[in-house]
């Protein structure tokens, strides 16, 4: 897929017409900041909407990607130096926001040309019009988004992202979008083929509604210029798969997507998920129900709504825990990544492969975060139960980090059973091809394995700290006082960085890589 093609005499005018248009832009840019004191806020989204646009027209100019790449390494190379150095002001310069306050650093002067670089090698052949598109969504979008809440933002939504984010910037980045992406699939309607071919201008219409609000949850959750990276990669990712995938049908796509805001909504009001996590699983969701269909979506489902309700199930026996573990029943963006990114990934292999192998490993890995979560859940929750390391099968109180019990352990592996029984349910043809039974016992010990495997991580790597405010050992990284004040834990033993979210995905991953390479050596849909 990789298309890097040959360098033409006649891509050179062009190629320095380029360069010089960008170059010129900059100087006016650090011009205007340091002679005539306007923001350098201001500035650098100016330019951020600017290269937006040349990277639209690009395509238009050039016969080959050889100098469009050349000139967008060029670039990354200089925002690179750049990022470090502080040199260009109207490249790079995050320490303030435009009301003073300190900032959230960026490295999204560096990602602009990086996914530049990925969507011409991939996409310049036959898929111009994607790139263009996208290019231009982030580019106009992301930079009127910013102005818009740096200037007359004042609803800030809570719980998001370090990145203050507000409804006003968030509205923008979603009429913008929409008028964009609507006016490229229109302009570019010859060009385009598969599902979205030859489609009603309502279908369209509700389309470009839809990847609106995916570009603007994207946008909305990332900090540190992430979004600069997959607002395109998003935007491009869905509109090459509804072009090339022909077993993904862009109403279904819709529907998915309807469901996946629907329950993004449920959980915010039934307090499953913070915004965050509500805006992640909404992500997810549209991934995994408008792509992957009743196949994928019945066992996310599965898993999701099981571990939600377990986890409100007896609270109040759970309660004396709720300081011990490093966050609470409600999940954030960082437990929907930890549990359900691996099988997120898995769904946009099997997009792009059609692989069903990587069905066995999404399987695999919901079985994993199934048990993990079941085992925690049904350990905490039974009366009166005893505990043990599983590094030493040394007795420890319920709710250690990397304790296991008779109960926990069970729960995980009926946990398991239930992730293949609900695809089982749905009639999934290679699990009926590979044994019903054989399927079960797959995915129960990839789960049932996966969650020793949480434990032992837990047991060795995962942060321990001291609690000085109530004496107890917590995963919390900070307490807080009686007087409101917060105090720092002390670390006992692990690894700082090795918090619960990258354990469970320590644990999803190995549950997906058994699963996975189980499948590969049989050979059977080989």
């Amino acid at each position: 897929m990789l298309n890097l093609q040959a360098p033409l005499s006649q891509d050179l005018p062009a190629f320095f017409m380029t360069l010089s248009l960008v170059l010129s832009v900059i100087v006016l840019g650090e011009l205007l900041i340091r002679r005539f004191s306007v923001s350098a806020f201001v500035v650098r989204k100016i330019i951020h909407l600017g290269m937006g646009m040349v990277a639209f027209f690009v395509p238009a100019y050039f016969q080959s990607n050889f100098y469009p790449l050349l000139a967008g390494l060029l670039f990354l190379l200089l925002n690179g130096v750049n990022v470090f150095s502080g040199k260009f002001r109207s490249l790079h310069s995050e320490t303030l926001e435009p009301d003073g306050s300190k900032g959230v650093n960026s490295y999204g002067s560096m990602l602009f040309p990086l996914v530049f670089l990925l969507l011409v090698l991939f996409l310049w052949d036959a898929h111009k019009w994607i790139l263009q598109t996208a290019m231009l969504v982030m580019g106009v979008g992301d930079s009127l988004a910013a102005l818009a809440g740096s200037s007359s933002g004042r609803r800030h939504i809570e719980h998001l992202t370090e990145s203050p984010k507000t409804i006003e910037g968030s509205a923008v980045m979603f009429v913008v979008s929409f008028v964009l992406l609507l006016a490229c699939l229109s302009f570019f309607s010859t060009d385009i083929s598969g599902s979205l071919a030859s489609r009603p201008f309502w279908v369209i219409v509700l389309f470009a509604l839809f990847l609106a609000l995916v570009a603007t949850a994207v946008e909305a959750l990332l900090s540190y210029g992430l979004d600069n990276l997959f607002i395109p990669v998003s935007i491009a990712y869905v509109l090459f798969v509804l072009e090339v995938n022909h077993t993904v049908d862009l109403v279904h796509f819709l529907v998915g997507g309807l469901l996946a805001l629907l329950l993004a909504v449920f959980s915010i009001k039934v307090k499953f998920l913070n915004s965050s996590g509500a805006v992640a699983t909404f992500l997810l969701g549209t991934t995994i129900f408008g792509i992957g269909g009743v196949t994928w979506t019945v066992p996310l489902l599965t898993f999701y709504l099981l571990s939600s309700v377990l986890s409100k199930l007896g609270k109040k026996r759970k309660a004396k825990f709720d300081l011990v573990f490093e966050k609470g029943s409600q999940r954030d963006a960082g437990q929907v990544y930890a549990n359900g990114g691996i099988a997120w990934i898995l769904m946009i292999v099997f997009s792009l492969t059609g692989d069903p192998a990587v069905f066995f490993a999404y399987m695999g890995t919901l079985a994993a975060v199934q048990a993990d979560t079941w085992a925690t859940e049904i350990g905490t929750m039974w009366p009166n139960p005893k505990a043990w390391l599983v590094t030493s099968f040394k007795a420890v109180p319920v709710g250690t980090s990397g304790g296991v019990s008779v109960p926990g352990t069970s729960g995980a592996f009926i946990g398991s059973l239930f992730i293949c029984a609900s695809a089982l349910l749905v009639n999934v043809e290679w699990l009926h091809a590979f044994g019903v039974v054989q399927s079960m016992l797959l995915i129960g010990v990839a789960g049932l394995v996966a969650s020793l495997v949480d434990s032992f991580f837990g047991a060795t790597l995962q942060a321990q700290y001291f609690d000085p405010v109530r004496e107890k050992v917590t995963e919390r990284t900070h307490s807080v006082a009686a007087d409101g004040t917060l105090v720092e834990n002390s670390l006992l033993k692990g690894v700082p960085f090795v918090n619960n979210d990258l354990v469970n995905t320590l644990c999803a991953i190995s549950g997906s890589a058994l699963a996975y390479t189980v499948i590969e050596h049989l050979g059977i849909f080989n």
